[in-house]
Parts: C-alpha cells; sequence; structure tokens
C-alpha cells in the first residue's frame, strides 16, 4: 500500500489477557509476584556473581548476562502488563510501542544466542580442562558476548524498522498484552509476506544455529566424559551440564511452539498464554535453575549469609 493513504496512528490499545475484572485482579496478584521473585532472583544472581571472587569464571560470567537478558526483556514486559491489568485506558504510543519489541527482541534473541555460548564454554571446560583457562580467557568471553548483543540488536534492528514502516489504518487494537509480531501483523493493511519471510529466514538462522551450537557441543561434551575412567568423575561433569540442559529445552521449546508455527495455526487466546510463560516465567526459572542445582552458587549465598551475621 502506498504510504501516503497511510492514516497517522499514533497509538495502540491493548486488549489484554481477560475482561474479567476479578480474574484481573487475580492475574495482577499471581504475576506481581512472579516479576517480584524474577527481579529479586536475577538482580540477586548478578550482584552475587559480582561479589564473590571464587564465581569470577567464563561459566558464572556468562551466567550474569543471562540474567540481565532476562531482566531486560521481562522487565520490558512484566511492568506495562501489570499496569494495564488494574487500568481502565490500557495504551501505548506508537513509539513506545516500538520501543518496548526493539528491548524485548534483542535481549530474547540474546538470550538465544548465549545459551548456545554457555555450551559452547561447557564443553571447552570438559573437553580441554588443561587449556581452558586459555582458550576462555577474558578478552575472549568479552568478544563472545559483545557477538552475541550485536546479532541481538541487529536483528532487534531489522523486525523493528520492518514492522513499524507497515501501514496501520484499520483498527488500532492489539489482541495481546504487549506489543509482540503476529499480532501487530494481523493490523497492518500492507502486505505483510516481506516480513513474514524476514521472520521466518532470520529467526531459522538465530534458533537453527542456537540449537545446532548446543547439539555439537553436548555431542562432544558426551563423547568426552565417556572417555573419563571414573564414575565420580562423569557424574561431575554431567552434573555441571544438567542445569544448563534444562534451560534450554525450556527456553528453545517454547520459542519453536511461538514463532515456527503456519500463520493458519495462529490462536491469540494460545498465543497469550505461551507468551505470559515465555516473558515472564521463564527469565524467574533460569535463576532458581541455575541456583537450586549448582553447589557453587549455594556455597556462595552461605558465605553471603555469614558475612552479615558477622
Amino acid at each position: 500500500m502506498d504510504k501516503g493513504n497511510c492514516s497517522s496512528l499514533t497509538e495502540f490499545y491493548f486488549l489484554g489477557i481477560t475482561n474479567n475484572p476479578g480474574l484481573k485482579m487475580a492475574l495482577f496478584t499471581m504475576f506481581l509476584l512472579v516479576y517480584f521473585i524474577n527481579l529479586l532472583a536475577n538482580l540477586g544472581m548478578i550482584i552475587l556473581i559480582r561479589m564473590d571472587p571464587q564465581l569470577h569464571t567464563p561459566m558464572y560470567y556468562f551466567l550474569s548476562h543471562l540474567s540481565f537478558c532476562d531482566l531486560c526483556y521481562s522487565t520490558a514486559i512484566g511492568p506495562r502488563m501489570l499496569m494495564d491489568l488494574i487500568t481502565k485506558n490500557p495504551s501505548i504510543p506508537f513509539t513506545g510501542c516500538a520501543l518496548q519489541f526493539f528491548i524485548f527482541c534483542a535481549f530474547a534473541d540474546s538470550d538465544c544466542l548465549l545459551l548456545a555460548v554457555m555450551a559452547f564454554d561447557r564443553y571447552q571446560a570438559i573437553r580441554h580442562p588443561l587449556l581452558y583457562t586459555v582458550t576462555m580467557s577474558s578478552r575472549a568471553c568479552s568478544l563472545l558476548m559483545a557477538g552475541v548483543y550485536t546479532m541481538g540488536m541487529t536483528d532487534a534492528l531489522v523486525h523493528t524498522t520492518l514492522t513499524f514502516r507497515l501501514c496501520f489504518c484499520g483498527s488500532n487494537e492489539i489482541n495481546h498484552f504487549f506489543c509482540d509480531l503476529p499480532p501487530l501483523l494481523l493490523l497492518s493493511c500492507s502486505d505483510t509476506q516481506i516480513n513474514e519471510l524476514v521472520i521466518f529466514t532470520i529467526s531459522a538462522f538465530l534458533e537453527l544455529g542456537s540449537i545446532s551450537g548446543v547439539l555439537v557441543s553436548y555431542c562432544y561434551i558426551i563423547l568426552s566424559v565417556l572417555k573419563i575412567n571414573s564414575a565420580q568423575g562423569k557424574l561431575k561433569a554431567f552434573s555441571t551440564c544438567i542445569s544448563h540442559l534444562t534451560a534450554v529445552a525450556i527456553f528453545q521449546g517454547t520459542v519453536l511452539f511461538m514463532y515456527f508455527r503456519p500463520s493458519s495455526a495462529y490462536s491469540p487466546d494460545q498465543d497469550k498464554i505461551t507468551s505470559l510463560f515465555y516473558t515472564l516465567v521463564i527469565p524467574m526459572l533460569n535463576p532458581l535453575i541455575y541456583s537450586l542445582r549448582n553447589k557453587d552458587v549455594k556455597e556462595a549465598l552461605k558465605k553471603l549469609k555469614n558475612k552479615k551475621y558477622l
């Protein structure tokens, strides 16, 4: 459609999760608790890793960035969604919608790529333990993180630019609780085939690249572990990977379900439920998964508690 025929849309309205007032208050209470745990757990993980010298290793360096990404993309969605549950006018400015989507996309993509980097880190630690500190030096870790954030920001910029240059000349009601691609494309009166092609191509590249990186790393990890003679050594090697594998399975499984469906299979209500899990629950679960199953984190927490009591 010609840009000259587009109306000047200044804001969007969220239809939200539900229209039931009683259910809204129950959801507000529940997701306020979820977001509070998310905020506390991720900030706590970042501060703990920064404060404890024993956690100044590549594994925990990447884990602190995972918590940072989780915190950023959940904060782009969570507070706004909570406010909309208790207000009568759940609107967002056009530029605010674009900014919300950009932040969400940039850090969610970075999260996805970071999981592959963390798998590579585990591979280096188990496969080449003697060369680990040399291979995963501070400079190497910084370069890997720079690459992760650059790719995340680039992808977010491409999607944001393509999406918010479309014509929105009809309804401005988004059947969702945040500015996500599928409901925005449904509102557009432009031809969205290019957008859908770009979404599929870039998402497939990021997802397949990330999943392939994880699978290849763990194939080599398994081969390395099988060469270890003692059963205790094998168990110790695998135990360092369990938390990461759990986080990968939850995150990647949800993303594949959300974004790798044909447009004909898109269901707004189903997408809202999945998005709630993706944007609020997973960021809350990640630090809990790593802290509950991690001996080093538990010891760091104990030392911090002892310091307070002293």
